[in-house]
């Protein structure tokens, strides 16, 4: 019997044998050129369980619905409660002052919650761990188990890994070398933790030709439980192991208990055996042991992800996708599926798989994979945030995709107990530009009923609804209550700094924000808004391709907007920066297909509406064109920002009003954008055309001035006022003209020639005018009308 007893789980999982590695094809001291890590190994045998006649504790860590749960060092998640026994309430006749974990011998010394062999990723029956309660008593091994993990709680990594390596060599068992693995993991030897997790540790089968149910442990002559420390029992918790096993893998003197453990410890000769190491470091494993020796990857899911993992930080993703397969092994199989819930209550180990393999589709630039991969990560279980944040914050899906895809999650068959509040924190996520009525009850049901208010994930839900409607100024009294809450909230930031960059009295804080987050985050892509520490950051792209679009290297920007649009799937604004940049090349075709795509994930943003007017004015459609501007102005009125954003797209209205000889509207169109800008010489100078037009070509001419004064060298003004002038001037001696032929007739009608008054007044008659007596023209029969209509009517005869 060990001394020290695996974590409980009164949960019942198929028993699946271990993985045999394939010996006719392994020479001698090659043993890692020769393994295959293709996960269909791995599948293949946990097929095979469901006929086996055997229960292992090793193969059981092969179900991939299990999480890694029950190997938490500080037991910090809840766990099943233990089955109280009698034999607990026993209390020890142990002497003082003897070894296993010191004290006076009044009272049975209880394993402490760290000492515990909490690392059990390859897990015992409960029963097992039952039974060791009886007479519990600590080891060497326990002590340091304790210190290795106490030492993880406080961070002391290098401590872990000291004393986890003793630990190690002491045991060789698997348990403790993947929390050792764990251990070089998170001090960044991503090569180190690889290496011990592909090495072969000796596993012990159980006795095919004898596989007693209630047997009893074997003993050795010196009175040690025979079998591996790891303690792979029987069906009943029993070590069944022949006695050639006992002479390959020999019990640790630790599988002892008290002061003879103590004692056996020092004796070196009482060691475990160790695979010897061949040339290149690489462990020399003899045919003769080939079948009692495995890796750790072979025999725990956990340790394979846990290599894969260390694979992507070393940048091998090759390597990594190799260890976990570019499919689901598991898919389709009786134990896997969103309907398969997770029986102890953690994250499936299979889900978290499928999420570091739509990392790696990242990676390869395979981003629909990736897609696929992340969807099936959350479909398998629910509580896999980090997929949901992927599909999120990536915006990967369309807003319908994603509406749906998360309202039809199994949440009710994987967490029956909190179903409710999952899909509700979840739905607080999504993007606000459709079913706004749901998101805001979703909102007040988190708060609520929930008590989340101070959340900064439900405060960001309400911060995104703002934004979604253009409230800048409230949108940013959201955000800045959140970063008072959280120094650094990644969804948080880009609508923070956008609200600060449309509320012109904000830009000093801006500039300050910036400088800030260069210094407390140099490392973090949103500091710096660079594509070479994220090479997936979407805003860089988009800013990348703004910085072309100032400079007109339109074609460049594009390229950037097509990167962004890549990474950003389901996000309207890089198509609809592309259709922009279409537009400034005249590639119309293309400018219409982009700006479609856009519309297509998002109708009411009111710079997309200006941008179809302006496709619209472009084919000649002006009425289409004007309906399209009258839409974009309508949605700005909600926006907090400042009207003269949009006094282009007043302009461009009024042009449309220009086109289609509403001339009366087009002034009124004019004078509104030059009360948001009195200095907007384009508007100056269309309001002085739509005069020119009117004939009013004295106010044209002021117009035009004024328009110069602001922009000296517009060709198209200073052309337009040389036509006023020469129009102007043309008139101007013609109505000279006219006057000087209005003064000789007078004076010739003052002369009072007979014939000359006759000929006047017959021509006029044939007209329907009459001239009266004072010389005047009156419509025949009516009353005469003054100088000013004698002398037109003179100058037209």
């Amino acid at each position: 019997m060990t001394s020290t007893p695996p974590p409980s789980n009164h949960f019942s999982l198929p028993p699946v044998p271990s993985l045999p590695s394939p010996s006719a094809s392994r020479p001698r001291g090659s043993i890692g050129s020769t393994f295959s890590f293709n996960p269909s190994q791995i599948m293949d045998s946990y097929y095979d369980a469901n006929t086996s006649a055997f229960t292992q504790r090793i193969p059981m860590a092969l179900d991939p619905n299990r999480s890694i749960l029950a190997s938490s060092p500080a037991r910090a998640s809840p766990q099943p409660k233990r089955k109280s026994k009698q034999s607990l309430n026993k209390t020890s006749t142990k002497p003082g002052g003897g070894g296993g974990g010191g004290g006076g011998g009044g009272s049975m010394r209880m394993p402490h919650p760290l000492a515990n062999d909490t690392t059990d990723v390859f897990q015992d029956s409960e029963d097992d761990a039952d039974d060791e309660y009886d007479s519990y008593e600590w080891g060497m091994v326990d002590r340091m188990r304790l210190w290795r993990h106490d030492a993880l709680m406080q961070h002391l990594y290098e401590t872990a890994a000291f004393w986890g390596d003793k630990i190690l060599s002491w045991t060789n068992d698997p348990n403790d070398a993947f929390w050792l693995a764990q251990t070089y993991f998170m001090t960044h030897q991503y090569a180190r933790a690889h290496r011990l997790l592909t090495r072969p540790f000796p596993v012990s089968p159980p006795n095919k030709s004898s596989p007693s149910a209630g047997g009893s442990p074997s003993k050795n002559p010196n009175n040690t439980t025979t079998g591996n420390s790891g303690g792979a029992g029987g069906p009943n918790g029993s070590t069944t192991h022949t006695h050639s096993q006992m002479q390959l893998f020999p019990s640790t003197p630790f599988d002892t208990k008290g002061k003879s453990r103590e004692s056996l410890s020092m004796n070196p000769l009482a060691m475990p055996s160790r695979l010897p190491v061949g040339a290149a470091g690489l462990v020399d494993v003899p045919e003769t042991l080939l079948e009692q020796t495995s890796r750790l990857v072979d025999m725990s899911l956990a340790c394979r992800y846990l290599a894969a993992q260390c694979m992507v930080r070393s940048g091998k993703w090759t390597e990594a996708m190799e260890l976990i397969g570019e499919a689901n092994p598991f898919r389709g199989s009786a134990k896997s599926g969103p309907a398969v819930a997770n029986l102890d209550g953690g994250i499936k180990i299979e889900a978290s798989m499928c999420y570091l393999r739509g990392l790696l589709m990242l990676k390869l630039n395979r981003a629909d994979q990736a897609k696929t991969c992340f969807m099936e990560a959350l479909a398998l279980d629910v509580k896999c945030a980090d997929a949901f944040s992927q599909l999120v914050n990536a915006e990967m899906l369309s807003p319908d995709e994603e509406w749906d895809f998360i309202q039809g999650l199994s949440y009710q068959t994987q967490t029956p107990d909190d179903a409710e509040f999952v899909q509700l924190i979840y739905t607080s996520r999504l993007r606000k530009d459709k079913h706004q009525v749901e998101h805001a009850l979703t909102r007040s049901r988190l708060v609520d009923d929930y008590g989340l208010g101070d959340n900064p994930d439900v405060l960001f839900s309400f911060a995104d609804a703002l934004y979604t409607d253009f409230r800048w100024a409230e949108c940013y009294a959201v955000t800045s209550r959140i970063m008072g809450l959280t120094a650094l909230h990644v969804p948080t930031i880009p609508l923070h700094i956008a609200c600060m960059y449309h509320l012109n009295h904000l830009h000093s804080k801006l500039f300050l924000m910036a400088h800030e987050m260069v210094d407390r985050e140099p490392e973090n892509a949103l500091s710096c808004k660079t594509t070479l520490m994220d090479p997936r950051f979407a805003p860089a792209w988009a800013a990348f391709g703004h910085t072309f679009a100032m400079e007109a290297e339109h074609d460049h920007a594009v390229t950037a907007y097509s990167t962004c649009a890549r990474i950003f799937v389901g996000s309207h604004l890089p198509l609809l920066f592309i259709g922009m940049e279409q537009i400034m090349l005249s590639n119309y075709r293309l400018a219409d297909e982009a700006l479609h795509a856009a519309a297509a994930l998002c109708e009411n943003d009111p710079l997309l509406c200006n941008e179809r007017g302006v496709m619209a004015f472009n084919h000649g459609d002006y009425e289409k064109a004007a309906d399209f501007f009258q839409e974009a102005i309508d949605r700005a009125q909600v926006t907090q920002s400042s009207q003269q954003t949009w006094a282009i797209t007043y302009m461009n209205l009024g042009t449309c009003f220009r086109k289609l000889r509403k001339l009366d509207e087009a002034v009124k169109i004019y004078h509104k954008v030059l009360e948001y800008d009195s200095r907007h010489s384009i508007a100056l100078g269309f309001l002085g055309m739509v005069y020119h037009m009117l004939n009013d070509l004295d106010k044209a001419i002021v117009k035009y001035h004024e328009a110069l004064s602001i922009d000296p060298i517009n060709n198209n003004i200073l052309e337009l006022l040389n036509t006023a002038l020469e129009t102007s001037t043309a008139r101007s001696a013609q109505t000279l003209r006219y006057q000087e032929l209005a003064r000789i007739l007078h004076n010739k009608w003052h002369r009072e020639d007979p014939m000359y008054r006759e000929r006047v007044a017959k021509a006029w008659a044939e007209q329907g005018m009459a001239v009266s007596q004072t010389g005047q023209l009156v419509p025949m029969g009516g009353a005469g009308r003054g100088q000013h209509g004698h002398e037109g009517d003179a100058m037209q005869e």
